[in-house]
């Protein structure tokens, strides 16, 4: 069987070290790329000594020089962009995974998959992909439900995330306000913020310790409460999604895709 190449961009960070970890040990793939910042002090390192597995002879570099099938992104919006734009010159497929961007990259992102298959999601994990699509038939069944229905969104990761509240919440967010038709979104309350407006979605962002991502949608009525939780213990969910994404995504045609695609959800 022929193993599919793919190259790993953020393999420095905590979850392209998992990402170098899982997918060396993966038997449809083959690691051929790491992929970090110019600066990074330990370019030229083995990525697998990096990662802690051993020696797997993958040098980390800055540039991608070997040909691969597939490359999964999980860095930071400025070299997500940077490397969305070179998938896009070089037609490799994408997996983008880094959350954070402003409305003018998400615009081209989306321009790049008229060029690339890329599948773009906030959240590679099976279980909050599940979630999500749980969390919409609860919006669906509850949207009409007398007296209404709040919403409202926790969200728990570490202390080092830099964006809030995380992209998953606000996915969750859109996915709800899509169904039950919410228009206005609260980040946090504080004072007299007078009588909730059923149209409002509530997020709550805890940065806490190293929590790798947990996050929770209430659902509350007038008489019972529904709460969908979904928790990492850590980063591995997140690694295999997007290995398992980056099996579909060298398959497909240029377009956008999500997680629901890669899952058949």
């Amino acid at each position: 069987m022929t193993k599919l190449r793919i190259a790993i961009h953020g393999a420095a960070g905590r979850m392209g070290k998992r990402l170098i970890a899982l997918g060396s040990l993966d038997p449809e793939l083959r690691v051929v790329a790491a992929l970090d910042a110019p600066d990074n002090p330990d370019l030229g390192a083995d990525a697998g000594e990096l990662a802690g597995v051993g020696r797997i002879g993958v040098p980390l570099a800055s540039q991608l020089l070997e040909p691969v099938d597939a490359i999964i992104d999980f860095s930071v919006p400025a070299a997500a962009m940077a490397i969305a734009a070179e998938s896009a010159k070089r037609k490799i497929p994408l997996v983008l995974a880094t959350t954070g961007f402003e409305t003018e990259e998400k615009h081209r992102i989306q321009e790049f998959g008229a060029d690339i298959p890329i599948v773009w999601a906030p959240s590679m994990s099976m279980a909050v992909n599940l979630t999500m699509k749980l969390v919409a038939t609860a919006a669906r069944v509850l949207k009409d439900y007398p007296n209404g229905t709040d919403v409202e969104i926790i969200e728990r990761h570490h202390r080092f995330k830099e964006d809030a509240p995380s992209g998953t919440a606000l996915r969750f967010g859109e996915i709800v306000a899509d169904v039950m038709g919410q228009s206005l979104k609260a980040h946090g309350r504080s004072g007299r913020t007078g009588k909730r407006p059923l149209q409002e979605i509530g997020f709550h962002a805890l940065r806490t310790g190293d929590n790798p991502g947990e996050h929770t949608i209430v659902f509350g009525m007038l008489g019972e409460t529904i709460e969908l939780n979904v928790k990492a213990s850590n980063r591995d969910c997140y690694a295999y999604g997007a290995l398992r994404a980056a099996k579909f995504v060298a398959r497909q045609a240029p377009g956008l895709y999500g997680m629901a695609d890669v899952l058949e959800l």
